[in-house]
């Protein structure tokens, strides 16, 4: 899949929306090939980050959805909520 530049962050917001659904699949189709690492094989050797526990109010759909994708990529949804607010 091909991203291409954009002019702003309000251009790249508004492309990411649009295509999420073919990104998705995209990703997907990726993990389940395994041409790509999960993310915590990418992270720096020897990184470590000091984790503080917080509490976090999600609906009900967007915790399913949440269970789901990091399902997909073989990995504990907290971990990818995690990935997703560091990537």
């Amino acid at each position: 899949m091909k991203i291409p530049p954009f002019a702003s962050e309000r251009a790249e917001a508004a492309w990411w929306e649009k295509n999420r659904p073919e990104v998705e699949a995209h990703l997907r189709r990726t993990l389940r090939t395994k041409q790509a690492a999960p993310p915590r094989e990418t992270m720096t050797p020897g990184y470590k980050r000091k984790l503080i526990p917080v509490r976090v109010q999600l609906t009900g759909e967007d915790l399913d959805a949440a269970r789901k994708l990091a399902e997909d990529r073989g990995i504990s949804y907290q971990a990818y909520i995690r990935h997703l607010t560091t990537s």
